[in-house]
C-alpha cells in the first residue's frame, strides 16, 4: 500500500477508484467498500484509493472535545495497518484544517477528485456526507457524474445479527467493555499498538506486568478491568492478559502480562489483540490477587 500526503502527490495514481471518510475501526462496512473499490479498480484498469484526514475533523473544528467527547477506535498507525491488511492500494492522508473545511462538496469533487486526481469512480457508504456543512452526498454525486465525467456508487450499510454496523455502535460496545460484540462488528480483533516498555508494574509481583503506552489522546481504550489478549511483535506471538487500572487520566494506562515473555521484547512495537473481558476493575481488591484470579481464568480460555 502506498501512502500519500497531498492530492498533488496522489495524482500519480492510475485511473483511481476513490472513496473518502474517516474509516475509524476499518469495520465490516468499511471492508465491504474496500472490496468494491478493488473490484472496480480491476474493471477500469486502475487502483483503489482512500482519502482520509488527520487530525480528525472534529479535533480541528471542536478542539474542546479532544480526549473527552472525541474518542476513536484506532490511532492513525493502527488504521493504516488495518487498511494495509484489507488490501487497499493507496492511502491519501490529508492534513485537515479550518480552511479545508470550507471547501464545498462540489468543489471537492470538481477540483480535487476529478480535477487533480482524475477519478474514474467515486464510491461512498450509505448516508455518507462530505464538504462544507456536509452538503455533499450520493444524491449530489449522481447529479454531478455526467458534468464532471465520473461514475458513482453507493454501498449500503452492513448488518451483523440484524444490527446495523457503525463506528458509533462499535465505540459504544468498547466503552462498555463488550469486546466480543465489538469484534463481531469490526470483523477483526480490536487492537492497541504500542512500544512495550521495560517498566514493570510496581503494584504486582505475582503477575509481572509491562506497560504499553497509549500514544494518542483520542484513542478509545476499554474500561478498567482485565482482558484476555494475544500479542505479536515481529515473529513473536503469545497469549496474554491486559490490565487497565481504574485511573482517571487522559491517557489510560495499559499493562500487559505476556504468557511467554522474552527478554528482548521491551522496546519492540507490539500489537495487542483483544479477545474478551475477563472481569471489571475491582477497587476493593488488592491488585495482586485480582490479577492472579484473572490469569487463572485466562489460562482456561482457548484462543
Amino acid at each position: 500500500m502506498r501512502i500519500f500526503r497531498s492530492f498533488e502527490e496522489a495524482a500519480a495514481i492510475p485511473s483511481p477508484v476513490i472513496t473518502t471518510g474517516t474509516f475509524d475501526g476499518v469495520h465490516i462496512g468499511h471492508k465491504t467498500i474496500l472490496r468494491r473499490l478493488k473490484n472496480l479498480a480491476s474493471l477500469y484498469g486502475g487502483e483503489s484509493a482512500l482519502i482520509t484526514f488527520h487530525p480528525h475533523p472534529r479535533a480541528v473544528l471542536y478542539p474542546e472535545t479532544v480526549g473527552r467527547g472525541l474518542k476513536l477506535i484506532c490511532s492513525q498507525e493502527e488504521k493504516t495497518e488495518l487498511l494495509r491488511k484489507a488490501g487497499l492500494d493507496n492511502l491519501i492522508i490529508i492534513d485537515f484544517t479550518r480552511e479545508f473545511s470550507h471547501i464545498t462538496g462540489e468543489e471537492f469533487v470538481r477540483d480535487i477528485l476529478c480535477g487533480i486526481m482524475k477519478a474514474k469512480v467515486i464510491v461512498v457508504g450509505q448516508n455518507h456526507h462530505f464538504g462544507f456543512n456536509q452538503e455533499g452526498d450520493y444524491r449530489k454525486l449522481w447529479q454531478w457524474r455526467g458534468l464532471y465525467r465520473f461514475e458513482a456508487e453507493e454501498i449500503p450499510m452492513q448488518e451483523v445479527q440484524n444490527e446495523t454496523v457503525s463506528s458509533t455502535r462499535i465505540r459504544q460496545a468498547l466503552s462498555e467493555g463488550y469486546i466480543q460484540r465489538a469484534n463481531a462488528y469490526l470483523d477483526h480483533f480490536y487492537i492497541i499498538i504500542g512500544v512495550l516498555s521495560a517498566e514493570k508494574a510496581a503494584f504486582s509481583n505475582e503477575v509481572p506486568m509491562f506497560r504499553v503506552p497509549v500514544s494518542e489522546i483520542t484513542k478509545l481504550v476499554p474500561p478498567p478491568g482485565l482482558y484476555a489478549v494475544s500479542c505479536a511483535a515481529d515473529t513473536y506471538y503469545s497469549r496474554g492478559m491486559v490490565y487497565i487500572p481504574g485511573i482517571g487520566t487522559d491517557l489510560p494506562e495499559v499493562w500487559l502480562h505476556p504468557e511467554n515473555y522474552e527478554d528482548d521484547l521491551p522496546g519492540k512495537r507490539i500489537t495487542l489483540f483483544f479477545h474478551k473481558r475477563l472481569s471489571a476493575y475491582a477497587p476493593d481488591k488488592k491488585a495482586g490477587g485480582f490479577l492472579s484470579d484473572g490469569l487463572e481464568e485466562m489460562k482456561e480460555l482457548i484462543f
